[in-house]
């Protein structure tokens, strides 16, 4: 089993010393009660996403406050993430506060890219869940199935563009910008076009390994864990969608 999905690995339901999968008393992961949690999730983004969008404010010279809400939610949601990843029994509780973290980020982020760009965030919304709910079918109907070759083809993918992004930044701390990927131009378009795909094919992956999960009978907190690792790839589809959407409008 294999997710590009950092949160959701090989070994995400298996006991690391046996290699079997890990024990539990109570009841088991169910398939339904994952659902539920991502719901969840979803809806305490939404609550402290929409507050943080109130709350961000635009003057001549920029954002005028919203640069607590951004790092702080980002940083905030890494460290949960990070956390979450590491114990793994901890995600009835950490999964809520990263969804909450998140929400914040995701709020004000959005807020700004929709004074840049009117209608942005609604349409990158609508693609998120359009591109959610399509590949869910697609899945559960068999016309896309997770074979191993299509999980290496994914996963490294996603640990290419992992590299892109962790270059990019390094280099920004030193006033060097890739050309071409991070520009409005067709080299652009395409880059981010690509990883918008990679993203969404992540999700096939979440489905599989949740799915294989719940045959294995995992411990019931892994639903927090599953629903996690679910909003981990919806959140950076969002982010991907907002991206290819503003180098397209800003064309125009």
């Amino acid at each position: 089993m294999r997710s590009g999905n950092p949160a959701l690995k090989e070994s995400t339901f298996l006991d690391l010393a046996s290699g079997s999968v890990v024990s539990r008393d109570g009841a088991a992961m169910t398939l339904g009660g994952t659902v539920n949690k991502t719901g969840l999730l979803l809806l305490l983004s939404l609550i402290t996403g929409a507050f943080a969008w109130n709350q961000i404010e635009f003057s001549a010279s920029g954002v005028s406050n919203g640069t607590a809400y951004i790092w702080g939610g980002a940083l905030v949601g890494f460290v949960l993430a990070m956390v979450t990843v590491f114990k793994k029994e901890w995600a009835p509780v950490t999964a809520p506060l990263y969804a909450l973290a998140e929400g914040f980020f995701l709020g004000a982020i959005s807020a700004v890219y929709n004074h840049l760009y009117q209608g942005i965030v609604m349409q990158a919304v609508m693609l998120t869940f359009g591109t959610l709910f399509a590949l869910l079918f697609a899945y559960r109907s068999g016309l896309i199935k997770a074979t191993e070759n299509f999980k290496l083809g994914v996963v490294a993918a996603t640990g290419g563009i992992f590299v892109i992004y962790l270059a990019t930044m390094v280099l920004r701390l030193f006033n060097i910008n890739i050309p071409y990927i991070h520009d409005s131009g067709v080299i652009g378009i395409g880059f981010s076009l690509f990883v918008v795909v990679i993203a969404a094919l992540n999700l096939v992956l979440d489905f599989d390994f949740i799915e294989t999960g719940v045959e294995q009978g995992a411990p019931k907190y892994m639903e927090w864990y599953g629903a996690f690792g679910l909003m981990v790839t919806l959140v950076w589809l969002y982010l991907e969608f907002l991206r290819l959407l503003s180098k397209l409008q800003s064309r125009n």
